[in-house]
């Protein structure tokens, strides 16, 4: 058991409850290395609580933070709790009590509390929450930590399902050596996923390599990419190892993948293939271990219907599929990342702006970003740059004037819209499983025939894209 530290945050002195929790956990013969305190604080009737609290968790440090109440103060504690757990988000809390309610319990449980204790305090209720909590915390604290340093874990803002469903596959992506394509309309955090994915991988002691694809000239991708030795071609005085030697042991960020030429892309399908690649001019086999991560704000496999992209490219590319949301299939979000944005800016140009007018997160909220976060990132740079209140007012929040981008649609129009959406997803999902068999697909979503072909004409799709060869 590694050395961990505990702190008993006393809030009911005048039972005996803190002093048996200290007298159990000091007496374990399996906690001999932690660092245990015992400290009391006076929580009033009123609610107002002794403000030096802060001070003794912050002198402290704790891994592991006891907090015993009193069950006629619970309700009053919801406050002190919440203060706690948004100043000391990696905190396990655990809550005493002599005795509670179910729903008072639950309450502190949402709020982010690790566990809780009641009466009779055991050895053998106490001790194994503490162990199996330092346990945790050691096993996890250097990812995690490593990830923040790096690339900022708070910049993957956001508590929407839709958007947690795909950040919480990233560390699973990223034990794994496998290709991953990461796929969203632009503004939405492609590069932020990546790295994430790279910085909690085994690789993240080694180069991460972004490349914007679409910024590089065509006739110059491949010589950025593989590099060249020298004279292998007019005005080549010495050689360039390129990117993917740069990132050997590391990850090789491709952005916009579908920018790439034919060319480049059967190229870059051999190196993903063998690891191994040849230099321009040269005749000599280059490897490198590198791990590739691509992104594409378009349908890619689309493109490879199209003939943009080669379809054993695609495939090989497509081995671990990753989609960002939209902002607007996130707008639950839309608050938490201005007040993000607004804190970082505040403090980059020394303003004290400290929150937002309902009628600028109003203004916020309606608007439909085409940008995504990046466009929401920049309105909120330039409300505070320019703010000359404490608080952002709804005219501070300039938004771009494109034809429908203001959302002022009716219950029944958004509805509508979006169900429109799920039948077009629908169909094309089973008509792709189906090889573009109707009678089968049909089938499957339990309509006859005639409807489901009704359907299919109602959304405009192409059939013959689904049949196979």
């Amino acid at each position: 058991m590694k050395k961990a530290k505990i702190l008993l945050l006393d809030l009911n002195p005048e039972t005996d409850l803190g002093n048996k929790l200290r007298e159990i956990i000091e007496s374990s013969v399996s906690l001999r290395d932690i660092q245990l305190r015992h400290e009391f604080l006076k929580l009033y009737e009123n609610g107002i609580r002794d403000s030096n609290f802060a001070n003794i968790i912050s002198h402290h440090n704790p891994d592991i933070l006891f907090l015993i109440f009193s069950q006629s103060h619970l309700k009053q504690s919801f406050a002190l709790f919440q203060s706690i757990s948004r100043e000391w988000s990696e905190l396990s809390i655990i809550v005493v009590v002599e005795k509670y309610n179910p729903e008072e319990v639950f309450k502190l449980l949402e709020f982010g509390a690790a566990d809780f204790i009641t009466l009779p305090l055991k050895e053998v209720n106490i001790i194994p929450r503490i162990r199996r909590l330092i346990e945790q915390k050691h096993r996890y604290d250097v990812l995690i930590q490593k990830l923040k340093k790096k690339v900022g874990l708070k910049k993957l803002v956001g508590e929407s399902p839709v958007f947690i469903d795909v950040i919480k596959k990233i560390p699973l992506v990223a034990d794994c050596d496998e290709t991953v394509l990461i796929s969203g309309e632009t503004g939405t955090g492609k590069e932020l996923c990546a790295r994430a994915i790279h910085y909690l991988s085994p690789r993240m002691n080694y180069p991460f390599v972004p490349v914007n694809c679409g910024a590089i000239p065509l006739e110059l991708m491949e010589n950025e990419l593989f590099g060249h030795v020298r004279s292998a071609f007019t005005g080549a005085s010495s050689s360039q190892s390129g990117l993917i030697k740069e990132a050997d042991g590391g990850t090789l960020f491709l952005d916009d993948i579908d920018c790439l030429s034919l060319s480049a892309q059967a190229k870059l399908l051999r190196f993903l293939q063998e690891k191994e690649y040849r230099q321009l001019g040269s005749t000599k086999m280059c490897y490198a271990d590198v791990r590739v991560i691509t992104a594409t704000n378009i349908d890619l496999e689309k493109a490879m219907r199209g003939g943009k992209i080669r379809q054993d490219l695609y495939y090989r590319l497509n081995v671990i599929p990753l989609i960002l949301p939209p902002l607007q299939d996130r707008r639950e979000d839309i608050p938490l990342l201005a007040h993000h944005f607004l804190e970082k800016y505040s403090v980059e140009f020394n303003k004290p702006v400290r929150g937002f007018a309902p009628e600028a997160m109003q203004k916020l909220l309606l608007y439909k970003w085409p940008g995504n976060v990046r466009e929401l990132e920049c309105i909120v740079e330039r409300a505070v740059l320019f703010s000359e209140q404490a608080v952002i007012r709804d005219v501070d929040i300039v938004l771009q004037k494109h034809s429908g981008t203001i959302w002022q649609e009716s219950f029944n129009e958004a509805k509508a819209k979006f169900i429109a959406q799920f039948e077009r997803n629908y169909i094309q999902t089973l008509l792709r499983a189906h090889q573009g068999n109707i009678t089968k697909a049909a089938q499957v979503a339990q309509k006859n025939r005639r409807a489901f072909w009704q359907l299919i004409r109602k959304h405009q799709i192409n059939v013959q894209l689904f049949k196979a060869g």
